[in-house]
């Protein structure tokens, strides 16, 4: 290993999954910027894991074995306590990067107004029946982060979106606000608004999808199922960072989606009551309420993925390119500025 801090490091959490931790690292040491260092921590022993990693033969690569496993929360910590570079990027070990991913990241850093952005990206949602790119917008001016990565503006979800994969902050941040172990969902979400209610952090996007996001619903992850009223506790601790559309959205749309496999008319009432109580919702967010109640979730996933595949096909056959003003064009870069008087900002739910 080089004596020289590198300029980014790379944490990837993993425990149980060789083939695709080995995937996910690959990717990262194909990046066209190759000034890095790869932390993959795995969450307890693990000797198929420890074989694989071991037989990639990069002195870019560090493992670092925990004791026990902590969850993903846990992991990522102990991956940026042992971080060398100024700037790190998290990966989950089953997703994987494009290899422009960190150059694109960079050069947006480098050009970003805040002491301390975040740097996030566009991704392509690879499911078992579709592919398409999210967030399907960007950020507008002065648009609250917190309804921006929130709110609807349809009956599904990905509007405004952030996911770990595609986060690169500096590594100062990310000590200074550590993911909060014990959190079983909404991890990104918890910590980019608790990042953001920073005053010297902003967030970044680039306009391109870099991430290539494997969402096989069937495969057990390094995060665990929990129970609705775990995170609904955890988004009424965290209503102070968010505002009260934002608030509403949360509840009706994200922990409704927990809770409506129990069908349970308790939950409803009550989650309902909450977003009305402390929130301010719209009408999505009461459509998205009712047909989350009402439809399957596996039902609602096909839907979902069928219309987003024809959308993105029409757009692909028009004939006449988009217009720079178009808010989902290609471009650059996009600050997403602070709203005065947002106390905060900053992955919703399916």
């Amino acid at each position: 290993m080089s004596s020289t801090a590198p300029d980014v490091s790379v944490v990837i959490p993993t425990r149980g999954r060789p083939d695709l931790v080995t995937r996910a690292v690959r990717s990262v040491l194909a990046q066209t910027a190759t000034d890095l260092e790869v932390i993959v921590v795995v969450d307890g022993p693990d000797e198929q894991t420890g074989e694989a990693l071991a037989a990639i033969g990069d002195d870019r690569l560090r493992v670092v074995e925990l004791p026990e496993s902590g969850g993903a929360p846990n992991a990522r910590n102990v991956g940026v306590q042992a971080a060398r570079a100024p700037w790190t990027a998290l990966l989950d070990d089953d997703d994987e990067w494009l290899p422009e991913k960190l150059a694109v990241q960079r050069e947006l850093a480098r050009n970003a107004r805040a002491p301390m952005p975040i740097v996030a990206c566009r991704l392509l949602n690879r499911t078992p029946r579709a592919e398409f790119v999210m967030p399907r917008r960007l950020p507008a001016a002065g648009e609250p982060l917190t309804e921006y990565l929130t709110l609807r503006r349809g009956l599904f979800h990905g509007d405004g979106f952030i996911q770990t994969s595609t986060i690169l902050a500096p590594t100062e941040l990310l000590r200074r606000v550590p993911f909060t172990v014990g959190l079983r969902r909404l991890q990104e979400l918890d910590w980019t608004f608790r990042a953001l209610d920073h005053a010297d952090v902003d967030l970044v996007y680039a306009a391109e999808p870099l991430v290539i996001w494997h969402q096989d619903e069937d495969r057990p992850r390094i995060t665990f199922d929990t129970v609705w009223e775990e995170q609904l506790a955890w988004l009424q601790r965290s209503r102070p960072l968010l505002t009260r559309r934002a608030y509403a959205a949360v509840t009706m749309s994200v922990i409704s989606s927990m809770a409506a496999p129990t069908r349970s008319a308790a939950a409803f009432r009550t989650l309902l009551r909450e977003a009305r109580r402390h929130g301010q919702p719209g009408i999505f967010d009461y459509l998205a309420f009712a047909q989350i109640w009402l439809i399957p979730p596996q039902v609602r996933r096909t839907l979902r993925d069928g219309i987003l595949k024809r959308l993105r096909g029409r757009r692909s056959a028009a004939p006449a390119p988009r217009s720079a003003a178009d808010p989902d064009s290609a471009r650059p870069l996009t600050p997403a500025g602070r709203t005065p008087g947002e106390p905060g900002h900053g992955e919703i739910g399916r």
